[in-house]
Protein backbone atom coordinates (compact mmCIF):
# COMPACT_ATOMS: atom_id res chain seq x y z
CA UNK A 1 0.00 0.00 0.00
CA UNK A 2 0.97 3.62 -0.53
CA UNK A 3 1.29 6.33 2.09
CA UNK A 4 -1.81 7.03 4.17
CA UNK A 5 -4.52 9.39 2.98
CA UNK A 6 -4.85 11.94 5.77
CA UNK A 7 -8.26 13.28 6.80
CA UNK A 8 -9.07 16.46 8.71
CA UNK A 9 -12.41 16.19 10.49
CA UNK A 10 -14.31 19.40 11.26
CA UNK A 11 -16.81 18.64 14.00
CA UNK A 12 -17.13 15.75 16.40
CA UNK A 13 -20.76 15.74 17.45
CA UNK A 14 -23.19 12.92 16.76
CA UNK A 15 -22.19 12.44 13.12
CA UNK A 16 -18.50 13.25 13.59
CA UNK A 17 -18.18 10.74 16.43
CA UNK A 18 -19.72 8.02 14.27
CA UNK A 19 -17.34 8.90 11.43
CA UNK A 20 -14.42 8.37 13.83
CA UNK A 21 -15.84 5.04 15.05
CA UNK A 22 -16.46 3.72 11.54
CA UNK A 23 -12.97 4.79 10.43
CA UNK A 24 -11.55 2.81 13.36
CA UNK A 25 -13.78 -0.27 13.09
CA UNK A 26 -13.51 -0.62 9.31
CA UNK A 27 -9.93 0.56 8.86
CA UNK A 28 -8.71 -2.62 7.16
CA UNK A 29 -11.64 -2.84 4.75
CA UNK A 30 -11.45 0.85 3.91
CA UNK A 31 -7.72 0.59 3.21
CA UNK A 32 -8.33 -2.37 0.90
CA UNK A 33 -11.04 -0.53 -1.00
CA UNK A 34 -8.97 2.62 -1.40
CA UNK A 35 -5.53 1.11 -1.87
CA UNK A 36 -4.10 3.10 1.05
CA UNK A 37 -4.93 3.46 4.73
CA UNK A 38 -7.02 6.36 5.99
CA UNK A 39 -5.62 8.31 8.92
CA UNK A 40 -7.14 11.13 10.94
CA UNK A 41 -4.76 14.09 10.80
CA UNK A 42 -6.77 16.15 13.30
CA UNK A 43 -10.24 16.90 14.60
CA UNK A 44 -11.45 20.49 14.99
CA UNK A 45 -13.86 21.00 17.89
CA UNK A 46 -15.13 23.85 20.05
CA UNK A 47 -13.89 22.38 23.34
CA UNK A 48 -10.89 20.08 23.42
CA UNK A 49 -11.46 18.90 26.99
CA UNK A 50 -15.04 17.71 26.54
CA UNK A 51 -15.78 14.14 27.66
CA UNK A 52 -16.34 12.03 24.52
CA UNK A 53 -16.64 8.69 26.24
CA UNK A 54 -14.74 5.81 24.70
CA UNK A 55 -14.21 7.43 21.30
CA UNK A 56 -11.28 5.52 19.72
CA UNK A 57 -9.05 8.49 18.98
CA UNK A 58 -5.87 10.00 20.38
CA UNK A 59 -6.85 13.11 22.43
CA UNK A 60 -3.80 14.88 20.99
CA UNK A 61 -5.60 15.04 17.61
CA UNK A 62 -8.20 17.51 18.88
CA UNK A 63 -7.76 21.20 18.08
CA UNK A 64 -9.79 24.39 18.31
CA UNK A 65 -8.10 25.82 15.19
CA UNK A 66 -10.00 24.44 12.17
CA UNK A 67 -8.38 26.80 9.67
CA UNK A 68 -4.91 25.89 10.90
CA UNK A 69 -5.78 22.21 10.55
CA UNK A 70 -7.07 22.70 7.01
CA UNK A 71 -3.92 24.53 5.94
CA UNK A 72 -1.56 21.79 7.10
CA UNK A 73 0.48 20.25 4.30
CA UNK A 74 -0.22 16.69 5.49
CA UNK A 75 -4.00 17.00 5.09
CA UNK A 76 -5.45 15.45 1.93
CA UNK A 77 -9.21 15.42 2.58
CA UNK A 78 -11.39 17.72 4.69
CA UNK A 79 -14.59 16.28 6.14
CA UNK A 80 -17.06 18.90 7.44
CA UNK A 81 -19.94 17.89 9.73
CA UNK A 82 -20.31 21.15 11.68
CA UNK A 83 -23.19 22.62 9.68
CA UNK A 84 -24.31 26.23 9.27
CA UNK A 85 -23.21 28.81 6.74
CA UNK A 86 -20.30 30.57 8.42
CA UNK A 87 -17.57 29.85 9.32
CA UNK A 88 -18.03 26.54 7.43
CA UNK A 89 -18.12 28.27 4.03
CA UNK A 90 -14.76 29.97 4.63
CA UNK A 91 -13.15 26.74 5.80
CA UNK A 92 -14.32 24.73 2.80
CA UNK A 93 -13.42 27.39 0.25
CA UNK A 94 -9.91 27.51 1.74
CA UNK A 95 -9.58 23.74 1.45
CA UNK A 96 -10.94 23.46 -2.08
CA UNK A 97 -8.84 26.30 -3.48
CA UNK A 98 -5.79 24.59 -2.00
CA UNK A 99 -6.63 21.43 -3.94
CA UNK A 100 -7.88 19.47 -0.93
CA UNK A 101 -10.97 17.39 -1.56
CA UNK A 102 -14.00 18.13 0.62
CA UNK A 103 -16.73 15.83 1.92
CA UNK A 104 -19.59 17.66 3.62
CA UNK A 105 -23.03 16.96 5.04
CA UNK A 106 -23.87 20.67 5.14
CA UNK A 107 -27.21 20.94 3.31
CA UNK A 108 -27.84 24.51 4.47
CA UNK A 109 -24.59 25.79 2.99
CA UNK A 110 -24.97 23.83 -0.25
CA UNK A 111 -28.51 25.10 -0.70
CA UNK A 112 -27.65 28.72 0.07
CA UNK A 113 -24.31 29.05 -1.68
CA UNK A 114 -23.29 25.81 -3.34
CA UNK A 115 -22.09 27.84 -6.32
CA UNK A 116 -19.19 29.29 -4.30
CA UNK A 117 -18.09 25.81 -3.22
CA UNK A 118 -18.33 24.40 -6.74
CA UNK A 119 -16.37 27.34 -8.13
CA UNK A 120 -13.66 26.86 -5.50
CA UNK A 121 -13.48 23.14 -6.32
CA UNK A 122 -13.04 23.91 -10.00
CA UNK A 123 -10.39 26.51 -9.20
CA UNK A 124 -8.39 24.12 -7.02
CA UNK A 125 -8.95 20.99 -9.08
CA UNK A 126 -10.45 19.26 -6.05
CA UNK A 127 -13.45 17.02 -5.42
CA UNK A 128 -16.59 18.24 -3.65
CA UNK A 129 -18.81 15.38 -2.47
CA UNK A 130 -21.97 15.73 -0.37
CA UNK A 131 -24.01 12.53 -0.43
CA UNK A 132 -24.77 12.89 3.28
CA UNK A 133 -26.49 16.25 2.80
CA UNK A 134 -29.74 14.68 1.59
CA UNK A 135 -31.49 11.56 2.87
CA UNK A 136 -28.74 10.27 5.15
CA UNK A 137 -27.42 6.85 4.14
CA UNK A 138 -29.69 6.53 1.09
CA UNK A 139 -27.50 6.47 -2.03
CA UNK A 140 -29.31 9.19 -3.93
CA UNK A 141 -27.14 12.11 -5.02
CA UNK A 142 -24.49 10.03 -6.77
CA UNK A 143 -27.11 8.17 -8.85
CA UNK A 144 -28.56 11.55 -9.86
CA UNK A 145 -25.12 12.96 -10.60
CA UNK A 146 -23.59 9.89 -12.25
CA UNK A 147 -25.84 6.87 -12.87
CA UNK A 148 -28.64 8.92 -14.46
CA UNK A 149 -26.33 11.40 -16.18
CA UNK A 150 -27.21 9.94 -19.56
CA UNK A 151 -30.93 10.25 -18.96
CA UNK A 152 -33.40 13.11 -18.75
CA UNK A 153 -35.06 13.52 -15.36
CA UNK A 154 -38.49 15.10 -15.45
CA UNK A 155 -39.61 15.01 -11.85
CA UNK A 156 -38.32 14.28 -8.35
CA UNK A 157 -40.82 13.84 -5.52
CA UNK A 158 -39.59 13.01 -2.06
CA UNK A 159 -40.10 12.66 1.66
CA UNK A 160 -36.79 14.04 2.86
CA UNK A 161 -37.42 15.00 6.48
CA UNK A 162 -37.76 12.20 8.99
CA UNK A 163 -39.16 14.34 11.81
CA UNK A 164 -42.16 15.58 9.85
CA UNK A 165 -42.77 12.16 8.37
CA UNK A 166 -42.89 10.67 11.87
CA UNK A 167 -45.33 13.35 13.01
CA UNK A 168 -47.67 12.94 10.04
CA UNK A 169 -47.47 9.14 10.27
CA UNK A 170 -48.40 9.32 13.96
CA UNK A 171 -51.33 11.64 13.21
CA UNK A 172 -52.53 9.21 10.53
CA UNK A 173 -52.17 6.14 12.76
CA UNK A 174 -53.67 7.50 15.98
CA UNK A 175 -55.86 10.44 15.00
CA UNK A 176 -53.73 12.73 17.18
CA UNK A 177 -53.38 16.44 16.51
CA UNK A 178 -50.14 18.10 15.42
CA UNK A 179 -49.14 19.22 18.94
CA UNK A 180 -49.59 15.73 20.40
CA UNK A 181 -47.63 14.06 17.60
CA UNK A 182 -44.83 16.64 17.89
CA UNK A 183 -44.61 15.98 21.63
CA UNK A 184 -44.23 12.26 20.97
CA UNK A 185 -41.56 12.90 18.32
CA UNK A 186 -39.64 15.07 20.81
CA UNK A 187 -39.84 12.44 23.56
CA UNK A 188 -38.52 9.77 21.20
CA UNK A 189 -35.66 11.96 20.00
CA UNK A 190 -36.94 12.44 16.44
CA UNK A 191 -37.55 16.17 16.93
CA UNK A 192 -35.08 18.75 18.20
CA UNK A 193 -35.84 20.95 21.22
CA UNK A 194 -36.45 23.69 18.63
CA UNK A 195 -38.16 21.84 15.75
CA UNK A 196 -38.67 24.92 13.57
CA UNK A 197 -36.28 23.90 10.78
CA UNK A 198 -38.14 20.62 10.39
CA UNK A 199 -41.80 21.45 10.95
CA UNK A 200 -41.69 24.72 9.00
CA UNK A 201 -40.05 23.02 6.01
CA UNK A 202 -36.65 24.77 6.01
CA UNK A 203 -34.70 21.49 6.18
CA UNK A 204 -36.71 19.93 3.35
CA UNK A 205 -36.41 23.10 1.24
CA UNK A 206 -32.60 23.00 1.44
CA UNK A 207 -32.63 19.37 0.33
CA UNK A 208 -35.10 20.15 -2.46
CA UNK A 209 -32.73 22.80 -3.81
CA UNK A 210 -29.83 20.31 -3.89
CA UNK A 211 -31.95 17.64 -5.60
CA UNK A 212 -33.25 20.08 -8.23
CA UNK A 213 -29.77 21.37 -8.97
CA UNK A 214 -28.51 17.86 -9.70
CA UNK A 215 -31.61 16.62 -11.52
CA UNK A 216 -31.98 19.57 -13.86
CA UNK A 217 -28.37 20.77 -14.28
CA UNK A 218 -29.36 24.17 -12.96
CA UNK A 219 -28.23 26.15 -9.95
CA UNK A 220 -31.17 26.21 -7.54
CA UNK A 221 -30.93 27.77 -4.09
CA UNK A 222 -33.14 27.46 -1.03
CA UNK A 223 -34.48 30.94 -1.81
CA UNK A 224 -35.91 29.55 -5.08
CA UNK A 225 -37.96 26.92 -3.25
CA UNK A 226 -41.57 27.59 -2.28
CA UNK A 227 -41.83 26.40 1.32
CA UNK A 228 -44.73 25.54 3.62
CA UNK A 229 -44.52 23.50 6.83
CA UNK A 230 -46.91 21.10 8.53
CA UNK A 231 -47.94 23.14 11.58
CA UNK A 232 -51.38 23.90 10.07
CA UNK A 233 -52.20 20.26 9.27
CA UNK A 234 -55.03 19.13 11.54
CA UNK A 235 -56.51 15.83 12.63
CA UNK A 236 -59.54 16.77 10.52
CA UNK A 237 -57.29 17.11 7.45
CA UNK A 238 -55.87 13.65 8.09
CA UNK A 239 -59.37 12.20 8.48
CA UNK A 240 -60.50 13.87 5.26
CA UNK A 241 -57.48 12.44 3.45
CA UNK A 242 -58.40 8.97 4.70
CA UNK A 243 -61.93 9.43 3.40
CA UNK A 244 -60.44 10.08 -0.05
CA UNK A 245 -58.14 7.04 0.13
CA UNK A 246 -55.14 9.30 0.72
CA UNK A 247 -52.55 10.15 3.32
CA UNK A 248 -50.74 13.44 4.01
CA UNK A 249 -46.98 13.80 3.57
CA UNK A 250 -44.58 16.73 3.55
CA UNK A 251 -43.29 16.52 -0.01
CA UNK A 252 -40.43 18.12 -1.85
CA UNK A 253 -41.36 18.33 -5.52
CA UNK A 254 -38.97 19.38 -8.26
CA UNK A 255 -40.36 19.29 -11.79
CA UNK A 256 -39.22 20.14 -15.29
CA UNK A 257 -41.78 22.20 -17.22
CA UNK A 258 -42.13 23.01 -20.91
CA UNK A 259 -44.37 25.85 -22.08
CA UNK A 260 -46.29 25.89 -25.39
CA UNK A 261 -43.36 27.65 -27.07
CA UNK A 262 -41.01 24.84 -26.05
CA UNK A 263 -39.19 26.86 -23.38
CA UNK A 264 -38.11 24.80 -20.39
CA UNK A 265 -38.11 25.81 -16.74
CA UNK A 266 -38.18 24.14 -13.35
CA UNK A 267 -40.45 24.48 -10.34
CA UNK A 268 -39.33 23.51 -6.85
CA UNK A 269 -41.64 23.40 -3.84
CA UNK A 270 -42.02 21.93 -0.37
CA UNK A 271 -45.45 21.63 1.24
CA UNK A 272 -47.81 19.12 2.82
CA UNK A 273 -49.95 17.30 0.29
CA UNK A 274 -52.46 14.50 0.04
CA UNK A 275 -51.25 11.52 -1.97
CA UNK A 276 -53.23 8.36 -2.81
CA UNK A 277 -52.51 5.24 -0.79
CA UNK A 278 -51.54 3.56 -4.05
CA UNK A 279 -48.57 5.91 -4.51
CA UNK A 280 -45.20 4.37 -3.54
CA UNK A 281 -44.48 7.24 -1.13
CA UNK A 282 -47.73 6.71 0.80
CA UNK A 283 -46.37 3.64 2.62
CA UNK A 284 -43.21 5.43 3.83
CA UNK A 285 -43.82 5.74 7.55
CA UNK A 286 -42.06 6.51 10.80
CA UNK A 287 -38.90 8.62 10.36
CA UNK A 288 -37.90 7.06 7.04
CA UNK A 289 -37.13 8.99 3.87
CA UNK A 290 -37.87 8.11 0.27
CA UNK A 291 -37.37 9.85 -3.06
CA UNK A 292 -39.32 9.00 -6.21
CA UNK A 293 -37.54 9.86 -9.47
CA UNK A 294 -39.20 9.93 -12.89
CA UNK A 295 -36.82 9.79 -15.86
CA UNK A 296 -37.51 9.42 -19.57
CA UNK A 297 -35.47 6.28 -20.24
CA UNK A 298 -35.12 4.73 -16.77
CA UNK A 299 -38.77 5.29 -15.92
CA UNK A 300 -39.80 5.39 -12.27
CA UNK A 301 -37.19 4.80 -9.55
CA UNK A 302 -37.51 4.97 -5.78
CA UNK A 303 -34.76 5.34 -3.18
CA UNK A 304 -35.74 4.44 0.39
CA UNK A 305 -34.10 4.20 3.80
CA UNK A 306 -33.21 6.00 7.01
CA UNK A 307 -32.66 9.64 6.24
CA UNK A 308 -31.05 10.84 9.46
CA UNK A 309 -29.09 9.77 12.51
CA UNK A 310 -25.41 9.59 13.32
CA UNK A 311 -24.56 6.18 11.88
CA UNK A 312 -26.57 6.45 8.62
CA UNK A 313 -25.14 9.91 7.92
CA UNK A 314 -21.61 8.77 8.80
CA UNK A 315 -22.04 5.87 6.37
CA UNK A 316 -22.77 8.32 3.56
CA UNK A 317 -19.81 10.48 4.61
CA UNK A 318 -17.42 7.54 4.52
CA UNK A 319 -18.73 6.46 1.12
CA UNK A 320 -17.71 9.87 -0.20
CA UNK A 321 -14.35 9.70 1.59
CA UNK A 322 -13.57 6.40 -0.13
CA UNK A 323 -14.48 7.88 -3.52
CA UNK A 324 -12.39 11.04 -3.17
CA UNK A 325 -9.45 9.11 -1.66
CA UNK A 326 -9.40 6.75 -4.63
CA UNK A 327 -9.56 9.72 -7.00
CA UNK A 328 -6.66 11.33 -5.18
CA UNK A 329 -4.49 8.22 -5.44
CA UNK A 330 -5.33 7.96 -9.14
CA UNK A 331 -4.41 11.60 -9.69
CA UNK A 332 -7.88 12.53 -10.96
CA UNK A 333 -10.94 14.32 -9.67
CA UNK A 334 -14.62 13.90 -10.43
CA UNK A 335 -16.45 15.93 -13.03
CA UNK A 336 -17.24 19.41 -11.78
CA UNK A 337 -20.70 20.81 -11.22
CA UNK A 338 -23.11 20.33 -14.11
CA UNK A 339 -25.16 23.51 -14.41
CA UNK A 340 -25.11 23.92 -18.17
CA UNK A 341 -28.91 23.96 -18.56
CA UNK A 342 -29.33 27.13 -16.48
CA UNK A 343 -33.12 26.82 -16.53
CA UNK A 344 -35.34 29.51 -15.08
CA UNK A 345 -37.07 28.71 -11.81
CA UNK A 346 -40.80 29.32 -12.09
CA UNK A 347 -42.65 31.10 -9.28
CA UNK A 348 -45.07 29.02 -7.24
CA UNK A 349 -48.04 30.77 -8.80
CA UNK A 350 -47.24 29.13 -12.15
CA UNK A 351 -46.89 25.62 -10.73
CA UNK A 352 -49.70 23.28 -11.77
CA UNK A 353 -51.37 21.75 -8.73
CA UNK A 354 -54.66 20.40 -7.42
CA UNK A 355 -56.43 21.53 -4.24
CA UNK A 356 -58.52 19.88 -1.56
CA UNK A 357 -60.65 22.61 0.05
CA UNK A 358 -62.98 22.23 3.04
CA UNK A 359 -65.61 24.93 3.59
CA UNK A 360 -68.15 25.58 6.33
CA UNK A 361 -71.08 27.18 4.50
CA UNK A 362 -74.63 28.28 5.16
CA UNK A 363 -77.01 25.35 4.71
CA UNK A 364 -79.52 26.86 2.27
CA UNK A 365 -80.46 26.64 -1.42
CA UNK A 366 -78.11 28.18 -3.97
CA UNK A 367 -74.94 27.83 -1.90
CA UNK A 368 -73.34 25.17 -4.08
CA UNK A 369 -74.14 27.17 -7.21
CA UNK A 370 -72.52 30.31 -5.73
CA UNK A 371 -69.41 28.40 -4.67
CA UNK A 372 -69.10 26.71 -8.07
CA UNK A 373 -69.41 30.12 -9.69
CA UNK A 374 -66.30 31.35 -7.85
CA UNK A 375 -64.30 28.42 -9.20
CA UNK A 376 -65.61 29.04 -12.72
CA UNK A 377 -64.68 32.75 -12.62
CA UNK A 378 -61.08 31.80 -11.79
CA UNK A 379 -61.04 29.06 -14.45
CA UNK A 380 -60.54 26.28 -11.93
CA UNK A 381 -62.36 23.07 -12.75
CA UNK A 382 -63.98 21.08 -9.93
CA UNK A 383 -63.29 17.34 -9.91
CA UNK A 384 -65.44 16.22 -6.96
CA UNK A 385 -67.75 17.73 -4.35
CA UNK A 386 -68.78 16.11 -1.08
CA UNK A 387 -71.44 17.70 1.11
CA UNK A 388 -72.36 16.96 4.71
CA UNK A 389 -73.31 18.58 8.03
CA UNK A 390 -70.78 21.01 9.49
CA UNK A 391 -68.43 19.44 12.01
CA UNK A 392 -69.38 15.95 10.90
CA UNK A 393 -72.49 15.98 13.10
CA UNK A 394 -75.90 14.48 12.26
CA UNK A 395 -77.66 15.81 9.20
CA UNK A 396 -80.58 18.18 9.67
CA UNK A 397 -79.24 19.93 12.77
CA UNK A 398 -77.79 23.43 12.79
CA UNK A 399 -77.65 26.09 10.09
CA UNK A 400 -74.27 25.24 8.53
CA UNK A 401 -72.99 22.54 6.20
CA UNK A 402 -69.58 21.34 5.08
CA UNK A 403 -68.42 21.27 1.47
CA UNK A 404 -65.30 19.35 0.52
CA UNK A 405 -64.10 20.20 -2.98
CA UNK A 406 -61.25 18.64 -4.95
CA UNK A 407 -60.12 20.48 -8.07
CA UNK A 408 -58.57 19.45 -11.32
CA UNK A 409 -55.06 20.68 -12.13
CA UNK A 410 -54.74 24.46 -12.41
CA UNK A 411 -52.07 27.13 -11.85
CA UNK A 412 -51.45 27.56 -8.15
CA UNK A 413 -52.09 31.30 -8.42
CA UNK A 414 -55.60 30.65 -9.78
CA UNK A 415 -56.31 28.21 -6.97
CA UNK A 416 -55.04 30.67 -4.34
CA UNK A 417 -57.18 33.44 -5.84
CA UNK A 418 -60.19 31.12 -5.71
CA UNK A 419 -59.66 30.47 -2.01
CA UNK A 420 -59.35 34.21 -1.32
CA UNK A 421 -62.60 34.85 -3.15
CA UNK A 422 -64.36 32.06 -1.26
CA UNK A 423 -63.33 33.65 2.04
CA UNK A 424 -65.10 36.82 0.93
CA UNK A 425 -68.45 35.18 0.32
CA UNK A 426 -71.16 35.90 2.88
CA UNK A 427 -72.40 32.30 2.65
CA UNK A 428 -68.95 30.88 3.51
CA UNK A 429 -68.56 30.79 7.28
CA UNK A 430 -64.91 29.68 7.06
CA UNK A 431 -62.38 27.96 4.84
CA UNK A 432 -61.37 25.25 7.29
CA UNK A 433 -58.68 23.52 5.27
CA UNK A 434 -56.66 23.96 2.09
CA UNK A 435 -54.27 21.22 1.00
CA UNK A 436 -52.68 20.37 -2.30
CA UNK A 437 -53.29 16.97 -3.88
CA UNK A 438 -50.43 15.17 -5.65
CA UNK A 439 -49.83 11.82 -7.26
CA UNK A 440 -52.94 11.47 -9.38
CA UNK A 441 -55.52 11.09 -6.60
Amino acid sequence: MTSPVRVALLGCGTVGSDVVRLLHEQSADLAARIGAPLEIAGIAVRRVGRDRGDLPVDPALFTTDPLGLIKRDDVDIVVEVVGGIEPARGWLVEALRAGKSVVTANKALLAEDGATLHDAAAEGGADLYYEASVAGAIPLLRPLRESLHGDRINRVTGIVNGTTNFILSAMDATGAGFAEALEEATELGYAEADPTADVEGFDAAAKAAILASLAFHTRVTAADVHREGITEVTAADVASAKAMGCTIKLLCIAARNTDPAGRESVSVRVHPAMIPLTHPLASVGDAFNAVFVEAEAAGQLMFYGRGAGGAPTASAVLGDVVAVARNRLAGVHAASESAYADLAVRPMGEALTRYHISLDVADRPGVLEAVAGVFARHEVSIATVRQGPAGGGPAGRGEDAELVIVTHVAPDAALAATVRALRGLEIVRSVTSVLRVEGGA
